[in-house]
């Protein structure tokens, strides 16, 4: 299990652990739990209605009922989580005033726990378009219902509660792979090991996987997949719903990293539907970055992940539909809406579109490099990695800020970070306070004009890399298990083919004066001339579609400046938007 989940804790008060290891959940249970008093819930009375149940009934089931909030006004309610192993818990039981909910119920999403009436209970049901109603019309409320639905969250995954389980064997590559997309997108999970539990090994014994068929993954409703894809995996849980509808959202997001989850929020508090597509985990390639220091408004740092995690709740708070893992497959602008496909089939309609899809991780020309990816070659730098590392030497590839970042926080972890660059040094990549951090850092040692030339393994994954000095023309024999990538990234922008986005010689997306008249003149529009002079600063050669953060031409490479981007462009969508005729 990831011990990053306190991350996601708000910072509205003073004690907010945000840094913190672990969560005090006794010490904090006030705030996990809040009780409301008698004029609270007269207030609450006009967002739901009341329900009556007997003793025994089921108010919800995991992985199938869904509902925004259950306020008990008599009664108590028993929350159990069944395992799908054969074993059922009681977690807790809750009296009037209490109230059941989770994060994932800002959404719609299934519930990941079970619940039963003990004795008659009587229940307000608060949808879950009214709980964000209610969140943001009850400011006071609102605040301790968003705080406790978050350190619920918190607490599931601390106590490894709630959410699927994930049943392999101990390194399987396949089983790391599911474990970091849960973790990436704060989802509660238990991970256990047949060779070691006793009833993960008889779900083993009753299923019986091939090599290739683990994990087998527990789904909260009990259902038993083998090996499942991320894409089936989040259907599972609700993360991916069903988006085959006629709906046409006023903005489409596709890319919910800091630009994209800056769009989404304001752009949805502002009273615009918003889909925001993410094919892996919200947060994007900042979501990797162990420690953000220069970010404004935080002194001592925050990671990406917390970053991320909040932007991530604040956009549900508005009402934001978020689908992950959501792939584009292609943008099609030759009618009207705009349309985008998705690699499952699906498409989705939108007024416009916010290009904020990042870059793709850069993969060396390494022959077996894929044979060990998830089994000695990472991508990521969490708490999940860090783990597998400890006392070990590893090997980090890459110059830049995440880099840095990446390489201080193994620091912490490993016996000694080998930290490899082609360049001579890290000043003209990388921001001066990491260099000064990783030069105060005595177990990272520093390797210029030096790259990986091959890598080594066997069955039970990486167990060495060798590398090449390009100045001495030295060769070297590393003994080591892990090695981590941060060697850039190039832009996501193959899948715009179809709609002819235009872009710079790199591939990155054109916008405002960036993009020629001709670029423009291709993409004509009989609602929105493309001769413009007024074109928005953001826009693409397209009309309706805009790009910002790392994929955009000329763009700042900073979480800041995403983050600002993805505010600026939501003044220029309603630009866009006032032009469109009546009824568009």
């Amino acid at each position: 299990m990831s011990s990053s989940a306190p991350e996601f804790i708000p910072e509205t008060t003073q004690d907010d652990p945000v840094q913190a290891s672990s969560l005090d959940i006794q010490g904090r249970m006030h705030q996990i739990s809040p009780v409301f008093t008698e004029a609270e819930l007269r207030r609450l009375q006009r967002y739901g209605a009341v329900c009556h149940y007997a003793d025994g009934a089921t108010l919800f089931e995991a992985g199938s009922s869904s509902f925004g909030m259950l306020v008990i006004l008599a009664g108590h309610v028993a929350v159990t989580r069944h395992e799908g192993l054969g074993r059922t818990s009681l977690m807790r039981e809750v009296g009037p005033g209490h109230f059941i909910a989770e994060v994932a119920q800002l959404s719609g999403r299934p519930a990941l726990v079970n619940g039963h009436a003990v004795g008659n209970v009587d229940v307000l049901v608060i949808s879950s378009e009214s709980l964000r109603a209610l969140i943001v019309a009850e400011a006071e409320m609102g605040e301790r219902i968003v705080r406790a639905l978050i350190l619920r969250r918190v607490a599931l995954i601390e106590v490894n509660s709630g959410g699927p389980v994930l049943v392999g064997p101990r390194g399987n590559g396949n089983l790391f792979h599911l474990q970091s997309f849960l973790s990436s997108n704060g989802h509660p999970h238990t991970v256990l090991d047949p060779a070691s539990d006793a009833a993960a090994a008889a779900l083993a014994k009753r299923y019986q996987p091939t090599q290739q068929e683990w994990p087998l993954v527990v789904c909260p409703d009990g259902k038993v997949m083998k090996n499942p894809g991320n894409a089936e995996l989040g259907r599972c849980l609700g993360m991916l719903p069903d988006l085959s509808g006629d709906k046409i959202f006023d903005v489409l997001v596709v890319g919910a990293g800091p630009a994209g989850l800056a769009t989404a929020v304001y752009a949805a508090s502002e009273g615009l539907s918003v889909l925001a597509l993410e094919q892996r985990a919200y947060g994007g390639q900042a979501g990797a970055s162990a420690r953000i220091e220069n970010y404004l408004g935080f002194p001592t740092g925050i990671s990406g992940r917390a970053l991320a995690g909040r932007a991530y709740v604040q956009a549900q708070k508005f009402g934001v539909e978020i689908a992950t893992p959501a792939s584009a497959a292609n943008l099609l602008c030759d009618s009207w809406p705009l349309r985008v496909n998705l690699c499952d089939g699906t498409q989705v309609r939108a007024r416009t579109v916010v290009l904020s899809c990042g870059a793709r991780y850069r993969r060396p020309s390494l022959a077996n490099l894929k044979t060990y990816e998830g089994r000695g070659v990472y991508y990521w730098a969490s708490p999940i990695e860090a783990k597998l590392c400890k006392q070990e030497e590893i090997i980090l590839v890459g110059g830049g800020n995440s880099a840095g970042q990446a390489a201080v926080f193994l620091a912490a972890h490993a016996a000694r970070v080998h930290m490899v660059i082609r360049g001579e040094g890290l000043a003209a990549s990388m921001s001066s306070y990491l260099i000064e951090r990783i030069a105060a850092t005595p177990n990272i040692t520093l390797h210029t004009h030096t790259e990986i030339i091959a890598l080594e393994g066997d069955d039970d994954g990486l167990t060495g890399a060798r590398w090449h000095n390009n100045q001495t023309g030295e060769e070297c024999d590393c003994a080591v298990r892990r090695v981590f990538l941060f060697v850039g990234a190039d832009p996501n922008t193959d899948w715009l083919h179809d709609c002819a986005v235009a872009v710079d010689e790199q591939g990155f997306i054109r916008t405002g004066f960036d993009v020629t008249r001709a670029e423009c003149r291709a993409h004509g529009h009989a609602i929105y001339p493309p001769d413009l002079p007024d074109r928005a600063a953001l826009e693409t050669s397209v009309p309706g579609v805009f790009a910002i953060g790392d994929v955009r031409a000329g763009s700042t490479k900073r979480v800041a400046a995403a983050v600002g981007e993805g505010a600026a462009v939501v003044s220029q969508i309603h630009g866009f938007l006032a032009r469109l005729p009546v009824g568009s």
